[in-house]
């Protein structure tokens, strides 16, 4: 049998390299600053009220992750090198449109509808075919360094955002990003591939068996029925949540203290975040996941504890906290998905971390939403941190009963035709399969094949 050439890290490299453009997201908190300094200064281009300005970035994150749900059923079925090139243009088309406008809503449709969807597909489109061409024992630690890139990014978007929205204006910017990334990110997308049929990452050997599977994959609909999927959902909806909280307003919080090199405390997050995911990763591959994940989540709560008492009005400690929420933060984006390859299989990866992943972008969605609130409210965001680092409480706590499902839990009998409505979850399932097309067509399968 003719070798089978291991392309695991061209693909792993090429993954890291789209996550880089795509993790502009976390650099939103720059973009709101300039947002906010408009309306402060009442120049007549956002007028928007304060309480919305993270408006675009929220839906941004809700769009993000329930289109992972449409992006990884097209990664699964077809090809991740089409995912990603719809999410390069989708991506780029997005930040050009909002650059045209001063609008909330051309602003909430085109950086957190349009460009939240591009994200969502780029992203997945990076991950799964990196994990597929290595073994088990090192999926926490491919997971992390492909992920790793997206908390990477800010360490230059930061400081070239903050350059270019002062000798060229926001609106410039936007341009220019936009552009930059639909090319980086097509051009990237080529080097995807996954591996062929019958290829095992474990097999000593060129044409040896795979080993024995230790469960079965798990279908969408079968992994929606266990109790680990919506344990593990809602520790990932707090443990996002309250990173992204900080990240969206972070570059505001440190403008205080450090002014216009607020864009430090941006990037030194993004180091953090980058390094939370790869350590996490390859500490869960040693360890095991849900003990690595109650000491982040534990951790973490004591942070957002810590920043009620603190002086954040002094640098140092600003900067600090920005790294190890940044790193908390961090490891949430490789444990959960090495978690649900563990849980649920391979075959249907792309799938069903989408549906895992609507955790991050609810969470993404609704806490910076309500720490907007209390800000505009109070000018204060202790009640927002203490919020926060009780879920997080609860979410380590969770962890303690959080168990891989049974194999046998993945044989799920068909369900009888019914007029009743199916749960949103398993219609967005069902959109995701009409979406893609029914599997199983000779013509089809041959075209997939050729594209992988």
């Amino acid at each position: 049998m003719e070798k089978i050439k291991n392309r695991g890290w061209s693909v792993t490299t090429a993954g890291i390299g789209i996550n880089l453009a795509l993790g502009i997201l976390y650099t939103w908190s720059m973009f709101k600053m300039a947002i906010k300094d408009s309306i402060v200064a009442g120049d007549g281009r956002f007028e928007w009220s304060l309480s919305s300005l993270n408006d675009p970035y929220a839906v941004c994150c809700l769009a993000f992750a329930f289109s992972m749900i449409f992006a990884g059923r097209l990664q699964d079925k077809f090809s991740p090198r089409i995912t990603a090139l719809i999410g390069g243009v989708l991506t780029g088309l997005g930040l050009m449109w909002i650059s045209q406008s001063y609008s909330l809503w051309v602003w909430i449709l085109g950086f957190g509808v349009l460009t939240g969807t591009g994200l969502g597909f780029g992203y997945a489109s990076a991950t799964p075919p990196a994990i597929k061409w290595f073994p088990a024992a090192k999926t926490g630690l491919i997971a992390g360094l492909v992920v790793s890139g997206f908390g990477l990014a800010s360490v230059y978007i930061a400081p070239l955002s903050s350059y270019l929205i002062k000798e060229m204006g926001l609106s410039a910017a936007m341009m220019i990003f936009g552009g930059a990334f639909i090319v980086v990110v097509c051009g990237l997308a080529k080097f995807l591939v996954n591996p062929p049929q019958g290829y095992s990452p474990e097999a000593k050997a060129p044409g040896q068996a795979a080993p024995k599977a230790q469960g079965r994959d798990f279908a969408p609909s079968a992994m929606l029925r266990t109790k680990a999927f919506y344990l593990l959902w809602f520790t990932y909806f707090v443990g996002a949540g309250a990173g992204l909280m900080i990240i969206g307003n972070v570059a505001g919080m440190a403008k205080s203290s450090l002014g216009d090199m607020a864009w430090v405390v941006v990037a030194l997050m993004a180091v953090g975040n980058a390094g939370g995911r790869i350590v996490a990763g390859t500490l869960s591959d040693k360890i095991g996941r849900t003990q690595t994940l109650a000491i982040m989540l534990t951790f973490q709560s004591l942070i957002m504890f810590s920043l009620m008492m603190l002086g954040k009005e002094q640098a140092i400690i600003m900067v600090m906290a920005a790294a190890l929420v940044g790193f908390n933060y961090g490891t949430n984006l490789s444990l959960f998905p090495s978690a649900t390859k563990d849980y649920y299989g391979l075959k249907n990866f792309g799938v069903n971390y989408g549906l895992v992943f609507t955790a991050w972008g609810a969470g993404g969605f609704v806490l910076p939403r309500v720490s907007q609130m209390i800000v505009a409210a109070t000018g204060s965001f202790e009640s927002a941190y203490l919020t926060a680092g009780v879920l997080l409480l609860m979410g380590a706590g969770m962890t303690v009963v959080l168990e891989k499902p049974a194999p046998a839990e993945a044989a799920v009998a068909q369900p009888a035709p019914s007029l009743r409505p199916a749960g949103a979850l398993t219609s967005l399932v069902r959109a995701g399969s009409l979406a893609t097309g029914r599997p199983g067509l000779g013509n089809k399968n041959a075209y997939r094949q050729r594209l992988k």
